[in-house]
């Protein structure tokens, strides 16, 4: 039984916890970005200043002056450490250690899979094929290297769009929240052997938080017929203009800090003398205080 303010039923609950979201919103991207002077090394005011923007939107950027020769997965574990994150998600094409180098791959396995194209990446939260006991609450991408043009993430809290959803009709929520909402078909294509996932798209973990499963591309997801309704409602709101989505391009030694919200990608040019790069990780857990 879901209580609080996530209660469809509660709508005293509802209705104050929406007006304090609404009113700590961002209202652009600046308001996301804290300035570090060493991931691997976070002063006590920079971790209060991430927390706080963290507990507003579920996301923060870092900006740190690019270090020449620096170990970046080191940084990012430990970065990762410090906001409590210790279950590292190892999907299939991440490297041995569990973190995930995003880049543009012309040929091998990985060429087949979008992250690894210059091709854009439509709406989604990372890890919505994955079996509940490895669902991904956090999600950190580190920039070593940018795109000679083009690339950049847009981003939007998925706590926002519940409300955006709840607001227009309660009943989307609903459906949304069934056990079969959403299916996502297994694939089992060299090697990478993954059986089917059902589940819903919002759900609630029992430390009350929120959590959401998507994807907005039809080929990889079949919606129950209760909920295909709701998904053309979630394009639409995604699609159209919204305050709450924000779009910025990482720059070498920033890095985006988040509790997995809805994000994309936009398609960019690499420059193979210079390409793009950026490290990826996956923890089950929540950051710590948000």
């Amino acid at each position: 039984m879901i209580s609080g303010h996530f209660n469809l039923d509660d709508h005293a609950a509802y209705e104050r916890w929406r007006d304090g979201k609404l009113s700590q919103a961002p209202v652009s991207v600046t308001d996301l970005v804290v300035e570090v002077g060493d991931i691997a090394a976070l002063t006590s005011a920079e971790h209060d200043a991430l927390s706080q923007r963290l507990r507003c939107s579920n996301m923060a950027v870092y900006a740190e002056r690019p270090k020449s020769g620096r170990n970046h997965k080191a940084a990012l574990k430990a970065l990762a450490a410090r906001l409590g994150l210790v279950s590292l998600d190892a999907n299939a094409l991440a490297d041995d250690d569990g973190i995930t180098p995003l880049a543009v791959h012309r040929d091998g396995t990985r060429a087949r899979y979008i992250p690894y194209t210059e091709r854009p990446i439509t709406w989604h939260t990372d890890g919505y094929y994955n079996p509940p006991e490895r669902t991904v609450r956090a999600l950190l991408l580190h920039c070593a290297g940018k795109a000679a043009e083009g690339g950049a993430n847009r981003l939007m809290d998925n706590e926002l769009l519940y409300i955006r959803l709840r607001d227009e009709e309660p009943d989307l929520i609903r459906v949304l929240m069934a056990s079969d909402a959403m299916t996502i078909p297994g694939n089992d294509e060299e090697g990478l052997a993954r059986p089917a996932t059902v589940g819903p798209v919002f759900s609630v973990d029992s430390d009350g938080s929120l959590h959401m499963r998507y994807t907005a591309r039809s080929r990889n997801v079949v919606w129950s017929q209760a909920a295909a309704p709701a998904a053309e409602a979630v394009r639409r709101l995604l699609d159209g203009p919204s305050p709450h989505v924000f779009e910025h391009v990482l720059e070498p030694g920033q890095g985006l800090v988040s509790n997995n919200p809805l994000h994309t990608r936009e398609p960019f040019r690499d420059d193979p003398a210079c390409p793009r790069l950026l490290y990826r990780a996956r923890y089950h857990q929540r950051i710590a205080g948000t």
